[in-house]
């Protein structure tokens, strides 16, 4: 029998999120700890009149792809993944981490050729079906938080307004909220961070902003857009630490001149930040800028999934951007890091505060 949470939560990912319909194909991606999700979102899909497609993966799948592939893997198009994802409707994914430092240790830039191999799969995932992204939350996870299993569950499943009565309506009152947000951003033509240790300017002109209302992340709540390719000037400090493909990333720090990273620096995770820009020529370009909106939210737990979403935060994304905001840089790596605003920093637009110590204005 299904716990009823668990449906619940497959609910939202497969009507919600995904708008899955009768015929489609869809891709159910779980992590073996979200083995019960398993279930619930194979059943959600075929109440909808859908065709499961399920894959299971084990908790060193990631480790071992790194460290085993040969370099005839790595180099290869990955032909069976692209025919698969081109016959794909929808796509989900559920992570639930094993070991958030289970690839500490290994080469970096066998991490970043992975990524590369796997560019055109996800490349086309993003662009043509319908996809979400989400966080199952085990033991693992609640220690990187710091918190018990029981409260880590309750922040997870809050954050997606699952302990709500209609969780749909409370994300329609966050979309709401969002577009009178990007009213006033899609006005702006230069964008500004400033708090201490930061001071970066992008230009956002023309550009198109996304309402992020969980569609495609769950739990969402930003808005985000790809900044002008060529005009990020200044430094970024970036105090929330990162999980990269089990590597923890920490005290990033960042200096760009005509959009291009030319100085960075890490205090922990500095080998992979460095493999990471020298992964392909766009890399070094930023391929958003996204603003936290997610008042659920309200401390990092090593997942950018959710603290990129904390409400008084905003993120900026080294590599690809995405096409529907009008950003063209390209690249296999799409890495979003994050600086908390809401002790002494804000956000410009055209040298007007828009965002003072993380409250609107």
């Amino acid at each position: 029998m299904l716990h009823p949470l668990h449906e619940r939560y497959a609910d939202l990912l497969v009507g919600y999120c995904t708008s899955v319909r009768e015929g489609d194909v869809v891709s159910i991606n779980v992590e073996s700890e979200a083995l019960p999700m398993a279930r619930a979102l194979t059943t959600a899909v075929l109440r909808a009149g859908a065709r499961p497609l399920l894959r299971i993966t084990y908790p060193q799948y990631e480790a071992d792809l790194v460290t085993l592939a040969s370099d005839a893997y790595l180099a290869a198009e990955p032909v069976v993944e692209l025919e698969e994802i081109r016959r794909t409707d929808a796509f989900i994914r559920v992570a639930a981490p094993h070991d958030l430092r289970a690839m500490q240790g290994v080469d970096k830039s066998r991490i970043a050729r992975l990524a590369k191999h796997r560019e055109s799969v996800q490349e086309h995932r993003v662009a043509h079906t319908r996809w979400v992204g989400t966080l199952y939350p085990t033991v693992a996870g609640a220690v990187a938080a710091g918190m018990g299993l029981d409260e880590f569950e309750s922040f997870v499943f809050g954050a997606m307004y699952l302990d709500d009565a209609d969780p749909v309506a409370r994300w329609s009152e966050l979309r709401d909220l969002q577009a009178t947000l990007i009213e006033r951003l899609t006005r702006a033509r230069t964008l500004r961070i400033v708090k201490d240790g930061t001071d970066i300017t992008l230009s956002v002109a023309g550009r198109t902003w996304v309402n992020s209302d969980g569609k495609r992340n769950m739990p969402s709540g930003e808005v985000f857009t790809g900044p002008i390719e060529d005009s990020a000037e200044g430094v970024v400090r970036f105090d929330v630490p990162s999980s990269v493909s089990g590597t923890v990333v920490s005290g990033v720090q960042l200096r760009f001149e005509r959009g291009v990273v030319v100085e960075a620096s890490a205090e922990q995770g500095e080998d992979l930040l460095l493999a990471q820009l020298d992964v392909d020529a766009g890399a070094r370009r930023l391929g958003e800028v996204g603003i936290g909106t997610n008042a659920k939210i309200q401390r990092a737990i090593m997942s950018t999934l959710f603290d990129e979403k904390i409400g008084g935060t905003a993120h900026l994304a080294l590599g690809r951007s995405y096409a529907e905001t009008g950003g063209v840089n390209a690249s296999s790596l799409h890495w979003d890091l994050i600086t908390d605003l809401r002790q002494g920093g804000r956000i410009e637009l055209d040298g007007e505060p828009f965002q003072v110590d993380g409250r609107f204005v």
